[in-house]
Formats: C-alpha cells, structure tokens, sequence
C-alpha cells in the first residue's frame, strides 16, 4: 500500500467541518480547520481532534488548558478556507465571542463545545488532543461536509 492510495480512500469518508480555536499564552487566539475530530465519550463527555506535527499551531495547543470546537453549517465554506491557510490574521472580521476559558467561540455554527484538555496522545505523525466537555452551544442550520476533496451540504 503507497501513502496516495491511502490518502485517496481516506477522501472517500465525509466529514464534518470544524474549526478549532485556543489562546496563546500572550492571549493571541489561534485557530485551524479541522476534519479530523470525534465524539469520544458521552459519559464523561469527551472529544478528541488530532494536529500534525507540521502545524505552525501545534505548540500553543500544547502549552493550552482547553480549546473550542466550532462545528460549521453551510454557508460558512469561506470561514473554513480562512483557517485552512498557514499564517495570516485568521480572526480579523470574523463573528466571535469569548468562551469561559479566553477561547474564542465563531458564531453561526451548528454547535461549539468549550473543551478542557484532557489528554494528548502520540499519533504517528500527529499529536491526538482529548478534551472534557465543559459547556455546549447549539446553533441551527445544515452541516457542511467535506468528501473527495471539496465541500458539500449534506442532502436530507
């Protein structure tokens, strides 16, 4: 099996589209687009998304005590490719408010979960972040979905 082969099945799995969100320790909120997020537990409520190790942002997750997960409905492609992009001012005219931790919390998204970190786990080439759920904001709408390599809404 060669790494395109496995690449390209793994496109083949629709995913939801989220974007995670920290702090800095100097208070910079740092954020990135992530499809490779999932419930964990209910009981305790649990979550896990996963950074690779080539991310500018890993260290500021590492050094963080939470994070936010902001689940995107459609209509919010655009958000999703801003904090797909290495670098730049992510947050500069986007929708947010302040979650309990200092996190930012993106508005107009299906749900936002505040997370406290939990745990973080070696994962070949990328650190697994699992985090208690402390609070939970619904929105409404569609999810967006990303399948093949773009992004879809999901039919009823």
């Amino acid at each position: 099996m060669d790494s395109e082969s496995f690449r390209q099945a793994l496109g083949r799995f629709a995913s939801g589209v989220t974007i995670v969100t920290t702090v800095s320790a100097t208070g910079e909120p740092v954020g990135f687009t992530a499809t490779a997020f999932s419930s964990l537990s209910l009981d305790p409520p649990l979550v896990l998304f996963c950074l690779g190790h080539d991310s500018s942002s890993l260290e500021v997750f590492r050094e963080a005590a939470g994070f936010s997960i902001n689940l995107l409905a459609t209509g919010q492609q655009a958000l999703s490719q801003a904090f797909a992009q290495t670098g730049g001012e992510k947050f500069t005219g986007v929708a947010s408010r302040t979650g309990r931790r200092g996190i930012p919390l993106l508005e107009g998204c299906l749900a936002v979960l505040e997370c406290r970190t939990q745990e973080q786990l070696p994962g070949g080439d990328h650190t697994i972040f699992i985090g208690e759920v402390e609070a939970v904001h619904l929105g409404e709408g569609e999810p967006l979905v990303y399948f093949r390599g773009g992004y879809r809404a999901a039919s009823p």
